[in-house]
C-alpha cells in the first residue's frame, strides 16, 4: 500500500474554492496510486475567533475545555471536506484525533505526541482511498481532548507519517516552498531545492512560519522527507 500524507493550512481551507484545489490535489495523488491522509486545519482565523469567545465567557479558562472548544475548528473542516470528496465519488471518512488515537501527554494548549496507533489507520485504509484526519489534536490516555500548540497541524501530519512507516509528507501553503527569506516581503527572496533538517531546524527556531519546529523535530528523528508546496499553483 502507497501512502501519501498531505496537510493543509487555514488559508487552503476557507472557502468552498479553495477546498475544490485541495480535492485536486487529493484527486491528482489518487491518480498516481496513493492511498491519501489529509491533514486539515481549522479555517483562517476560526481558532482566534474560538480563543476570544472562550475569553467571553470567562477570566480564567479551564485549559482542558479550552482545548477541546478549539477542536471543533478542526471538526469542522474535516467533515466538510469529506462531504465534498464524496460527493465526487471517492471513498473518504473523516478522522478526529481520538478516533485513531493520537494520544498525547496533558499538557493542554500545547501538547506533545506520545504514539500514533499507525496500524489502525493502515485498516481504515483498506476501506478508504482517503481518510481526512483533524489535525492540531490528540487525546490523552484518560480521554481528554488536547490540542498541540499554534502550526500543530504541521506536527499532526509529519507525525502519522512516521507512524505509517516514514512515509512522504506534502506540507501545502500559501508559498511554494522553503525560501532564504519570506517571499512576501522580500522581492530577492530564493525558493531553495533542499533544505536539511538541522538548517531547517534552526530557520524555524529564528522565527520561519513555514513548518512548526515540532514538526521538523519528528521529521529528522523518523526520516520523514517532507515537501513545502502551494495549494494554488503546482510548482
Amino acid at each position: 500500500m502507497r501512502i501519501l500524507v498531505q496537510k493543509f493550512g487555514g488559508t487552503s481551507v476557507a472557502d468552498i474554492d479553495r477546498l475544490n484545489m485541495v480535492r485536486e490535489k487529493v484527486t491528482a495523488a489518487l491518480d498516481r496510486g496513493y492511498k491519501v491522509v489529509v491533514v486539515l486545519s481549522a479555517r483562517a482565523g476560526k481558532t482566534n475567533k474560538l480563543l476570544a469567545q472562550a475569553a467571553r465567557w470567562a477570566d480564567d479558562p479551564d485549559l482542558a475545555e479550552v482545548d477541546s472548544l478549539l477542536s471543533t475548528g478542526e471538526q469542522a473542516s474535516v467533515t466538510l471536506f469529506s462531504m465534498l470528496l464524496k460527493g465526487h465519488g471517492i471513498k473518504a471518512r473523516s478522522v478526529l484525533g481520538w478516533q485513531i488515537p493520537i494520544t498525547t501527554d496533558n499538557a493542554f494548549g500545547a501538547a506533545r505526541i506520545r504514539s500514533i496507533d499507525g496500524d489502525h489507520l493502515r485498516k481504515m485504509l483498506e476501506t478508504y482511498d482517503v481518510l481526512v484526519v483533524a489535525g492540531f489534536q490528540g487525546v490523552t490516555e484518560d480521554g481528554r481532548i488536547t490540542t498541540l500548540g499554534r502550526g500543530g497541524s504541521d506536527t499532526s501530519a509529519v507525525a502519522l507519517a512516521a507512524a505509517l512507516g516514514s512515509c512522504e509528507c506534502e506540507i501545502y501553503t500559501d508559498v511554494d516552498g522553503v525560501y532564504t527569506t519570506d517571499p512576501n516581503m522580500c522581492s530577492t527572496a530564493r525558493k531553495l531545492d533542499r533544505i536539511c533538517y538541522d538548517e531547517m531546524l534552526e530557520m524555524a527556531s529564528m522565527g520561519a512560519k513555514v513548518l512548526q519546529i515540532r514538526s521538523v523535530e519528528f521529521a529528522k528523528k523518523y526520516n520523514v522527507p517532507v515537501h513545502v508546496r502551494s495549494t494554488f499553483n503546482n510548482n
